[in-house]
């Protein structure tokens, strides 16, 4: 297995980075391949903490593991939409998308295998059926492929981003109108669990947001995504000191629902089966519909 480091990992851990880009594995597997000389930084054996200069090429020897697959298991999950390439579920907050650093279970992949016979195999036994991915606590509408020619098909609507994503969020503070982000998005060097939209550089991230609702301390929003970078609308918000209410990680104040205010609204697309156009809507889960009714009317 090959990881190539960019200038944003400049400074990384060797192994930390590995975790990243290798979540299936757990960091202290990966260490002790480290260990047994099982993992090359530029064709040179290397220490866990090795800091990263940001150009390297690093090569993972394994050796013989056990095939690591996802795991069929009895789980509800909402079907907004089906027809012979696509699926689109109402993923609820708190569901992890598929397995990895350390869950195994109760993930939406796994659901999946048992709700469907089948779904595409380009993701791997890890990952059938993913195109996109939603952060843990974030709740609503995902789209995935049957097969694998729907899902080529789909992951080049969302490199053309010829796919449009909708998200419903409360951020802290009062915002006006409208407006755009356009700041590079890259991890955060001072804490590599989160994005950054407050450096120079990065991957270049577009985000969309409209006013439209006032609160004593807060603003409901619409955002319309021009990209679909990690924790893009998190670190994007908080990077314009509005970040989203009850996300604790990009500095909010916490909140009573043990979790941030963000939905996946609404997602179009163009059917890989059909070729229709295709719009589908998840409304506000009832956690956030109750937090949103509870707040204080703007002054």
């Amino acid at each position: 297995m090959i990881v190539q480091a960019s200038e944003a990992d400049r400074g990384m851990r060797l192994d930390a980075l590995l975790h990243e880009r290798m979540p299936e594995f757990s960091r202290s597997r990966l260490q002790s391949w480290i260990r047994d000389g099982r993992v090359l930084v530029n064709g040179v054996s290397a220490k866990s903490s090795y800091s990263l200069r940001g150009s390297e090429t690093i090569v993972v020897d394994p050796g013989q593991l056990p095939p690591m697959r996802a795991i069929a298991e009895d789980i509800p999950v909402t079907v907004l939409y089906e027809d012979a390439g696509a699926i689109v579920v109402d993923k609820p907050a708190g569901m992890v998308v598929h397995a990895g650093a350390g869950v195994h279970e109760g993930t939406l992949v796994n659901a999946l295998l048992h709700r469907f016979t089948a779904l595409s195999s380009i993701g791997g036994e890890l990952r059938p059926g993913i195109v996109h991915r939603l952060d843990r606590f974030t709740s609503g509408v995902l789209l995935v492929a049957k097969n694998d020619a729907a899902h080529r098909d789909l992951a080049a609507q969302f490199s053309s981003r010829q796919v449009k994503k909708t998200y419903l969020t409360l951020v802290e503070g009062r915002l006006e109108g409208s407006g755009r982000i356009d700041r590079p998005i890259t991890r955060d060097p001072r804490n590599r669990a989160r994005m950054t939209a407050r450096l120079a550089f990065g991957r270049p991230s577009l985000t969309a947001w409209e006013a439209v609702e006032h609160f004593a301390d807060f603003t409901f929003l619409k955002i319309d995504l021009g990209t679909g970078r990690t924790h893009q609308i998190r670190a994007h918000m908080a990077s314009i000191d509005h970040p989203v209410a009850g996300d604790r990680m990009y500095g909010a104040e916490p909140s009573p629902r043990n979790r941030y205010f963000l939905h996946a609204h609404r997602l179009a697309f163009r059917s890989p089966a059909t070729g229709a156009d295709v719009a589908v809507e998840s409304p506000l889960p009832p956690d956030l519909a109750e937090w949103k009714a509870s707040l204080a009317p703007a002054r």
